[in-house]
């Protein structure tokens, strides 16, 4: 028998859920290639180690960038290595695959991805919406009619979305996510300190001591770069308010996009909403203080879901569980190849 799987096919990492066993694999989305023999040397987290760390020959990239797929290819080799990682089974059989992809992504995006996976090896493959695959994840009751508001921060984008019935009454997804964030903070380091700085250290400075409301941390950290005047090492010490401000411009974003959805929300489900609140997930949900900066921006109780990093993934392999729900609204590798 096939072994089912719902893939969370992340600008920063990749989750997989298999049917009956919960979440199997979590690792980076980042390819090690060697451009003179165009072969793949490593994979996921072993592949993330050597980012900024290559010799000329080697380059890590990650293939997907804003939430979806920058390098076909290479994304192909990176689904086939971590599906075959968990099912040793696939030349035997072929399962069906549901993968989510962000709210805003085009007609050839979908079509790039349902390609992707029909080529490494799956029956059918079916794409949902994050915030419909996250809202699923998080526990909330999306199919009664009632609204049920979710915000999903991602590495690559933020997909907001307000649900009734099974279906999104109301959504928007922007390109803006924890990979912005890093590189606010790479970007304000250079220009306030002359300092050049390593996506890895951004990403290990936002985790640490960055916070959506200034006054919650008061910590600090010492970081390491290359001066860009005399082209030395060099450290600094920085505090969480630097890294406040620096964060700043895409914490606005996401804020801006969540008062819009909720602009264009009709009235009965906007009431809905205050009583149930807002839910926050993904990665991008851990920075300090966001759920209270969302609260008072909008003065919608807000609630990080349990496990938020899982709840993309969860939500896909349930989804396999509700095709009957579901399927009129996916889409899948049928529909398309019928649609050419």
């Amino acid at each position: 028998m096939a072994t089912d799987m719902g893939v969370d096919l992340g600008t920063a990492t990749v989750l997989i859920y298999l049917k009956g066993k919960g979440i199997v694999l979590h690792e980076p989305s980042v390819v090690a290639i060697d451009q003179n023999t165009n072969q793949v040397l490593a994979v996921g987290e072993s592949a993330q180690r050597m980012l900024g760390r290559t010799p000329g020959n080697i380059v890590a990239t990650r293939p997907l960038r804003d939430g979806v797929i920058a390098d076909f290819d290479i994304t192909e080799m990176m689904l086939k290595h971590f599906i075959r990682k968990v099912c040793d089974h696939l030349r035997i059989f072929k399962p069906r695959i549901v993968v989510c992809i962000p709210g805003g992504t085009t007609s050839v995006e979908q079509k790039a991805v349902i390609d992707a996976l029909t080529r490494t090896g799956a029956r059918e493959a079916y794409l949902i919406e994050e915030p419909r695959a996250a809202a699923l994840g998080a526990g909330l009751e999306i199919f009664k009619p009632s609204g049920n508001m979710i915000i999903d921060v991602g590495g690559g984008t933020t997909d907001v979305a307000v649900m009734s019935l099974g279906e999104i009454v109301v959504s928007s997804s922007i390109r803006v996510g924890g990979d912005k964030f890093d590189a606010s903070i790479m970007r304000y380091i250079k220009n306030a300190h002359n300092l050049l700085i390593g996506e890895r250290t951004a990403e290990e400075l936002k985790i640490a001591i960055a916070t959506a409301c200034p006054g919650n941390l008061n910590a600090s950290r010492s970081i390491r770069g290359r001066d860009m005047v005399s082209g030395l090492p060099r450290s600094i010490e920085f505090t969480t308010s630097m890294i406040a401000e620096a964060v700043e411009e895409p914490l606005s974003q996401i804020i801006r996009c969540i008062r819009q959805v909720l602009e264009k929300t009709p009235p009965e489900l906007a009431g809905d909403i205050i009583s149930n609140g807002i839910f926050l997930t993904g990665g991008g949900a851990l920075l300090d203080g966001l759920s209270q900066r969302v609260t008072r921006e909008t003065e919608v109780p807000t609630y990080l879901a349990e496990e938020p990093i899982s709840c993309v993934a969860k939500g896909t392999g349930m989804t396999l569980d509700l095709l009957d729900k579901l399927s009129h609204s996916l889409i899948s590798s049928r529909k398309i190849s019928r649609a050419n």
